[in-house]
């Protein structure tokens, strides 16, 4: 516990040190005085003083922040001033943190290349890695892998008790027993499961007996740094698309539905996760990370108040205006929006909980 706990909290401070370091990075190189950054929010518990800015560490640490001046006042009287600059200037700093932590993640992923990644392997590519597995990537609903219990990610170990060494040998096994339920042995996370389920037609695939599964072949595979490079940029590119995809779901689940998605985590759910990760070891905690600083950066490049997306969306509206637009107005815009975001963490933390009580119960009492 201790451990996933530390590892939770680095991870964190990793990902927000980077976001803020880059308005941080962004704003000194513009000529804009930076008065505060800060690790956590306040209240405060210690700070040092260096170089005119104040770095302090806060007691509730989940995030961070950096304080330029003029950007709260909007007083643009001095030319180190945050209001005093253009809005090209502002904007380049108000995405300076998205950058970074996109930045980031393509170097944990480039990092998690060089030393050995699980992927899903080709069969070339089989010869040369090791930690071979043969793992499920999908499970089609109301199959009867679905209604077994099998999860995607799951490593089957064993059919029957017979071990097999590749993707045509297990699937020529499944297609073979339509007669009897195959029993199958799990690996999910650090457990082993033991199920039995029996292959059917499915009307998708009508030629053979199938469980309703999707089986890929995944390894640890090691490349060379500069093929590590290309490979960590692509893998960027893919879990930003994917995630953006996500995002489009959930806003229609909250907008559209109304409904808080089940499987939408919040720190207590992301710590669980990472108690996961660590357990599976070193490479799975930097993609977590890697895959945690890619969802930062697209949350808060969203044109909603007290992100930073919402505050290049006020910089635009100026720009339109061909005016500064109030800044008291402003203010009580991303205080509304920071609130209903805090509401949004809590209720999220609360279905992690009750979540985690629920299985908790079930497990004494067997419910």
């Amino acid at each position: 516990m201790f451990i996933t706990i530390l590892t939770f909290f680095i991870i964190l401070l990793v990902l927000v040190l980077a976001h803020e370091w880059g308005h941080f990075f962004a704003a000194r190189k513009l000529g804009i005085k930076v008065e505060e950054f800060g690790f956590g929010f306040p209240p405060r518990l210690a700070s040092i003083e260096k170089e005119g800015t104040r770095y302090s560490f806060n007691w509730l640490p989940l995030g961070g922040f950096v304080k330029l001046k003029g950007e709260s006042s909007g007083d643009a009287s001095e030319p180190d001033s945050f209001a005093a600059q253009k809005p090209w200037r502002r904007t380049i700093v108000l995405v300076a943190g998205v950058t970074m932590n996109m930045i980031l993640a393509f170097i944990l992923l480039s990092l998690g290349f060089m030393s050995g990644v699980p992927v899903s392997l080709t069969d070339e590519e089989v010869a040369r890695a090791h930690d071979v597995k043969i793992q499920i990537a999908y499970v089609s609903t109301k199959s009867p892998a679905a209604e077994a219990g099998l999860k995607v990610g799951d490593i089957i170990l064993s059919l029957d008790g017979e071990i097999f060494s590749n993707l045509e040998q297990t699937q020529a096994y499944i297609a073979s027993h339509s007669d009897r339920p195959i029993n199958i042995k799990l690996q999910r996370f650090n457990s082993e499961i033991s199920t039995e389920v029996q292959p059917v037609l499915l009307p998708e695939v009508a030629d053979r007996p199938v469980l309703g599964i999707s089986l890929v072949q995944t390894g640890i595979l090691t490349f060379p740094w500069y093929e590590a490079i290309w490979q960590g940029a692509r893998a960027t590119v893919v879990l930003t698309k994917e995630i953006v995809l996500s995002f489009g779901s959930l806003f229609r689940s909250l907008f559209v539905s109304r409904q808080v998605p089940v499987d939408l985590a919040g720190p207590v759910g992301i710590a669980i996760i990472t108690g996961q990760v660590v357990d599976m070891g070193f490479i799975y905690i930097l993609q977590f990370a890697a895959l945690l600083s890619i969802n930062l950066a697209l949350i808060n490049i969203l044109p909603f108040p007290a992100l930073d997306g919402g505050r290049v969306l006020f910089v635009i509206i100026e720009k339109i205006r061909r005016k500064p637009t109030d800044v008291k107005i402003e203010a009580i815009v991303h205080n509304i929006g920071f609130a209903f975001l805090m509401f949004l963490v809590i209720l999220i933390t609360y279905r992690d909980i009750m979540r985690i009580s629920s299985g908790f119960f079930q497990n004494i009492f067997g419910a």
